[in-house]
């Protein structure tokens, strides 16, 4: 992989005051449920949304505009404020998940490992699934006793497939931390007696977020995610609020990636 130089990354966003230096926290801090997000992680929110706002690269139905076609899907945005190898204060900015379904777009730092890569093994996987079911589907249509036997095997065959797909899945994913040891999601769930990883675990904009800091060497400083969109079927999550990292996906990584940093 090549890493770019901070300074010139295209996910790298400058501050243009100088005089933001004087706000920086001592040690890196990470938003809490209760709290007010930093003066600092405000502003690159603000400067986010305005992105969002304005943009016309990309089409995603946030539920916000009633003209908008496509599934209504509500979407968590994360900045991280660092400073560069060279000293410059800015922040990199994270999508949960794919945005208009798609990995990559200007401004957002990139997936901890891009699943939708052309040929990659996820893609043929779900080929093998699909070609699977629909043999599955050609041989309930013709409803004989031998067919019968047939499509035993094969659902036995999509569910075996299925398990070693999503275990090759989290074992590609690699997290790195402040000192550059790297765990896969495998490893990081099973020191915490997870039977498996959680579904979609490491897509979250945290992990994305201090992923690019590490690999890049800047210096994560602050850390804050926000909503933005329609709320799905619970009320919980409300357009342009701020929130913490979900226990469930997020923090098991996050004690991995964050392992030392106060002392880095």
């Amino acid at each position: 992989m090549t890493l770019l130089n901070s300074a010139s990354s295209s996910f790298f966003t400058p501050f243009k005051s100088t005089l933001l230096m004087e706000e920086l926290p001592n040690t890196f801090t990470l938003f809490l449920e209760g709290e007010e997000p930093h003066s600092l992680c405000l502003l690159a929110a603000k400067e986010l949304q305005v992105h969002l706002k304005n943009q016309e690269e990309w089409n995603h139905n946030f539920g916000l505009d009633e003209n908008e076609e496509g599934a209504v899907i509500g979407k968590m945005f994360g900045v991280l404020v660092v400073k560069t190898l060279e000293g410059e204060l800015g922040y990199l900015a994270a999508f949960s998940g794919k945005l208009a379904g798609a990995n990559h777009h200007r401004l957002f730092v990139p997936p901890v490992f891009d699943s939708l890569t052309d040929g990659g093994f996820l893609n043929l996987g779900m080929e093998e699934l699909r070609r699977i079911n629909n043999e599955v589907v050609a041989l309930e249509a013709e409803g004989t006793e031998a067919s019968k036997e047939k499509i035993n095997d094969l659902k036995t065959l999509r569910r075996n497939n299925s398990i070693a797909l999503q275990q090759q899945l989290f074992e590609a994913y690699h997290f790195l931390n402040l000192a550059g040891e790297q765990k896969s999601l495998n490893e990081i769930f099973k020191q915490l007696n997870y039977k498996s990883p959680p579904s979609g675990a490491g897509e979250c904009a945290g992990p994305k977020l201090l992923q690019y800091a590490f690999q890049q060497k800047m210096k994560p400083l602050l850390m804050a995610e926000f909503w933005w969109g329609k709320s799905p079927k619970s009320t919980f999550w409300k357009h342009g609020q701020f929130y913490a990292c979900c226990k469930e996906k997020c923090e098991p990584i996050l004690a991995h990636m964050l392992k030392g940093i106060d002392e880095g």
